[in-house]
């Protein structure tokens, strides 16, 4: 048996180390609200709800990318699940969709190029 030297055993952790530390629903809202309210967020005013854990997001954006924001958000404040009831404007999904055709065409192009080559 060989005895090697220089190496510690790391002490293990205790149960309650590993686990996440549980807010109550109040705490956990207002996390929530600061976070939104510290955000580009801010500007929309989502109506957040805290039950049992569960964080329900609604409102309206007329940005894609703040309801994704919103939900990441609400995790990372310890939420267990999020109901994510925002509702994205007619002209944010027209702005999307444009986007999206473009950056296809874009790349349908540097693929014809870089063919010809």
């Amino acid at each position: 048996m060989a005895v090697l030297t220089g190496i510690t055993q790391a002490a293990p952790r205790s149960r309650a180390a590993t686990q996440k530390t549980v807010l109550s629903d109040q705490e956990l809202e207002r996390a929530i609200r600061e976070r939104l309210a510290t955000s580009k967020c801010a500007a929309d005013k989502f109506i957040v709800r805290v039950q049992g854990g569960v964080v329900t997001l609604e409102g309206h954006t007329d940005v894609v990318q703040r309801k994704g924001a919103a939900t990441r958000m609400a995790k990372s404040a310890g939420a267990k699940k999020v109901v994510n009831r925002i509702q994205i404007s007619d002209a944010a999904r027209q702005r999307v969709s444009k986007n999206l055709a473009q950056g296809r065409r874009r790349v349908q192009v540097k693929r014809s190029e870089v063919v010809r080559k």
